[in-house]
């Protein structure tokens, strides 16, 4: 089991930058593919993006892909998430989740099994 803590969030303007990090407790970290997701209001929860065990394979919803980064840290047991060019449609809860279905990523938010409680980011234009 892992216990997992994002932090980082806050408000931004459009075009800003932000570094979203997520702590996880446990020895096992490194075994677990890691994913970003966010809900803005009145939205469904939605994939931002994940990274495999080693940190040499990721993933990024097409709404992201070459503004966000996301990489890993095992010896610190931490998955970042580096958002850049914010837009105000960036603005929503961002989770962390893990998930021990390591032989692909899993792009869907029931596959991943473990939660953390959020951050809030508002990017105002």
């Amino acid at each position: 089991q892992v216990q997992l803590v994002e932090s980082g969030g806050g408000l931004a303007q459009a075009g800003d930058s932000l570094r979203l990090s997520c702590a996880a407790s446990g020895r096992t970290f490194s075994t677990y593919v890691m994913g970003w997701f966010r809900q803005a209001p009145g939205k469904e929860r939605e994939f931002v993006a994940a990274i495999n065990y080693s940190g040499g394979t990721t993933s990024y919803s097409e709404s992201v892909k070459g503004r966000f980064t996301i990489s890993r840290d095992n010896a610190r047991n931490t998955v970042y998430l580096q958002m850049n060019s914010l837009n105000p449609e960036d603005t929503a809860v961002y989770n962390c989740a893990a998930t021990t279905v390591t032989w692909r990523i899993p792009l869907r938010a029931n596959e991943y099994y473990y939660w953390g409680q959020g951050t809030q980011v508002t990017v105002s234009s």
